[in-house]
Order: structure tokens, then sequence, then C-alpha cells
């Protein structure tokens, strides 16, 4: 009789888990960093219109696509963690997503009117402090940055990665871990309030879509709305 040779286990997912969140610890840690090192007023100011120059996005770039390398690298193999499927429905997906973006903006309306000593869409610096026509190209090629790569990376990382790798810990707490992952990775104080229930409004639509696309289009349509509003308030 020929014996089977044993096949060998499925390796454990424990070494991604923690390359994942050694990853995002240090993602957090080098922003808080920068956020706390630029927190003069003449740093901050000199950052507000950082979307008006082609550094910003070719720095940007290049920043997100090391970004991706590293998160494919975790999934290597296992492409199934990064959720890049079709959603098990695109009409459930497009109420859900609907849903998120209505209970997002309502959220920030209320933040809004909250006594905070800065507020969380001007925190980060990046919000141009008026409309220049004559460096439209630069805001153009930094929209795409913020409202396409942006958001494809992080949701990859995130909802994808992140969530499909502590999914053993049950749907509620991956979904909250997930949420509370997310605002801190953008080295954020007063923002936290706006971006953990983003975070976590993105990886409820993740889980009930079984797909991180749908968090990508709602993702990129929130950096492009905040940029828009930017603008044309200033």
């Amino acid at each position: 009789m020929e014996v089977e040779a044993a096949q060998p286990r499925p390796r454990t997912s424990h070494t991604r888990l923690i390359c994942w969140t050694v990853f995002v610890g240090l993602i957090a840690a080098i922003n808080y960093a920068a956020r706390f090192a630029g927190s003069g007023s003449t740093n901050r100011t000199s950052t507000h219109d950082a979307v008006y120059s082609y550094s910003t996005f070719v720095g940007g770039t290049v920043l997100y696509a090391v970004w991706l390398g590293i998160v494919l690298l975790i999934a290597i193999d296992r492409f199934d963690l990064l959720a890049l499927r079709r959603p098990t429905s695109w009409s459930k997906a497009s109420g859900s997503a609907l849903a998120v973006i209505v209970a997002v903006f309502v959220w920030e309306g209320v933040v809004s009117k909250l006594p905070l000593p800065e507020s969380p869409g001007k925190e980060q610096g990046l919000t141009p402090t008026g409309w220049e026509p004559a460096h439209a190209g630069a805001f153009a090629a930094n929209l795409v940055l913020f409202a396409m790569i942006a958001p494809f990376v992080e949701e990859l990382t995130f909802r994808g990665v992140g969530q499909s790798l502590l999914r053993f810990l049950g749907r509620v707490p991956s979904i909250l871990l997930v949420g509370i992952a997310f605002g801190l990775a953008h080295g954020l104080l007063e923002a936290l309030i706006v971006l953990v229930p983003f975070g976590i409004a993105l990886a409820w639509l993740r889980d009930r879509t079984d797909s991180a696309v749908p968090g990508m289009f709602v993702h990129g349509l929130f950096n492009a709305a905040a940029l828009a509003a930017a603008v044309l308030v200033s």
C-alpha cells in the first residue's frame, strides 16, 4: 500500500499578526513623533499648503508604495487576507456604504460643535489656507494621493490584513480594534474623536460586505470631501 506523504500544516497567522501589529505601531509612533515635533505654530502653519506642492505627491506616493510592499509581504501566499474581492452583494454594499457616509458626516457635524482645543479637520496640518489657482496641478495630484492612493493602501492594511488577522477574536472585537488602530496610526489627538469612529464604521462595512473595496470608495470620498471643503470654506 502506498502511503501518502504527510501534508504540511498551514502556517499559523501568529507571526503575521505580530508583524502587522509592530508595523502599525511603528506608523503610529512615527506620526506621533512628527506631530509633537511640528506642534509649534510656525511649523504647523508651513504645512497647511502642502497640498499645493508636487513634492508632497511624490513623497507620499513613494511612502505608500513602500507601505504597500510591507503589507503585501505580511500577507504573502495568503492574499485572501487583503479582502480585495467583490462584495457579497453590490446592492447591500451600496446601502451599507451610504449609511456609513451619512453617519460619518453627521458625527463630524456633532464634533464640530464641541469645544476642542483644535479642529480635528485642521490638526493634521494638510488643509490649505485658501484656493491657489496657480497651483491647481499640484492640488489635483495630491487629491489623487489622498483620495485614491492613501485609501487603497490604508484599507488593505486595516480593513484587509488587520481585520482578517484579528477575526479570531470575534467580529465585534476585531471591528473595534481595527478602528482604534486606524485612528492611532494617524498620530493625532483631537482627530481621534473622528478617526476612531470612522475606522470602526469602515470595519463594520468590511465585515458586512466581506470586502475592503466598498471602504476604499467611502474612505476616498471622505478625504476628497475634506480637501474640497477646506478650499471652499477658505
